[in-house]
């Protein structure tokens, strides 16, 4: 086949996971904030990889560079803010670029208690949870959304799996009284009330957040499906800037060890953690 013949249909170009650590000083007590920034570009680059034509490619490393500048003249916090003055940026000063896609994890740092006061400007690295927050921003308009990946949950009763369908190759029991562990995974899209000037993304966070945390917590879960749609109604219910959540649960799977051969019972007491192979529940809950 001649290569002429060939066409490229999408392409994008980047910067991955640039990473940034901010102190912002208030004499002696500061504020630290650990992010990851990963922008991408979308436009008019066929020539860059059909001909080798380097002449709209802004380098990827003046992207970073682009990150810390802006760090230095703007807040990170929040992230949903920083993350539109960089796609504003970008986008206004390269003709080239239809799409700017910036997607921005922070990591969590505490403050030290030293007996009953919180240390000035020592921390101490929280869990594996992120908040994320993704911009995708053209011409014309924009997208938001924030989120959470890595918020570990568990329960140890309050859920159960039972009444599916049995064949040939099913050996799972059916249960009413199970541990429920999972690392959610959570998006949601705000609509034209959750974003702009003023917007208390903070506020709006915490509270999708706290919604999540309720919900699996308060509610009697007969599967995972069942109680990822109560966790996604109850943000809707907790934000009304929010218009969709996006929900992503692992089933972590903990499992009864037999002690029936060392002639022990086991109520429900003594469980394996297994972390392969696992279920993978996802859903989306929207406004009607």
């Amino acid at each position: 086949m001649s290569r002429k013949s060939a066409k490229l249909s999408w392409n994008a170009y980047g910067k991955s996971q640039v990473r940034l650590v901010k102190v912002t000083r208030a004499g002696d007590r500061h504020s630290i904030r650990d992010l990851g920034v990963s922008i991408a570009f979308e436009g008019d680059f066929d020539r860059v990889y059909t001909a080798g034509d380097n002449s709209t490619v802004l380098p990827t490393d003046t992207m970073k560079n682009t990150v810390y500048a802006l760090a230095s003249r703007h807040p990170v916090d929040p992230i949903e803010e920083f993350a539109q003055v960089l796609g504003r940026h970008f986008i206004e000063r390269n003709p080239p670029v239809k799409t700017v896609r910036i997607d921005i994890e922070e990591h969590g740092w505490r403050r030290v208690k030293v007996g009953d006061r919180h240390h000035p400007h020592a921390f101490i690295a929280g869990s594996e949870e992120k908040r994320i927050t993704k911009l995708r921003i053209e011409r014309d308009g924009a997208e938001l959304e924030s989120g959470i990946e890595g918020l570990m949950l568990l329960k140890s009763t309050g859920s159960e799996f039972a009444g599916y369908p049995r064949d040939e190759l099913t050996t799972l029991p059916e249960t009413t009284d199970r541990i429920f562990a999972t690392a959610v995974s959570a998006r949601w899209r705000y609509g034209a009330s959750g974003t702009g000037a003023g917007s208390d993304y903070n506020g709006f966070w915490w509270a999708a957040r706290q919604a999540l945390i309720e919900a699996f917590a308060e509610h009697h879960s007969l599967s995972v499906q069942h109680t990822l749609y109560e966790m996604g109604d109850r943000v809707l219910d907790a934000c009304p800037q929010v218009d969709e959540v996006r929900l992503t649960l692992p089933n972590k799977h903990h499992l009864l060890v037999n002690l029936k051969p060392f002639g022990l019972d086991n109520p429900n007491e003594i469980f394996v953690p297994t972390t392969e192979p696992y279920g993978l529940i996802q859903g989306t809950v929207r406004r009607s």
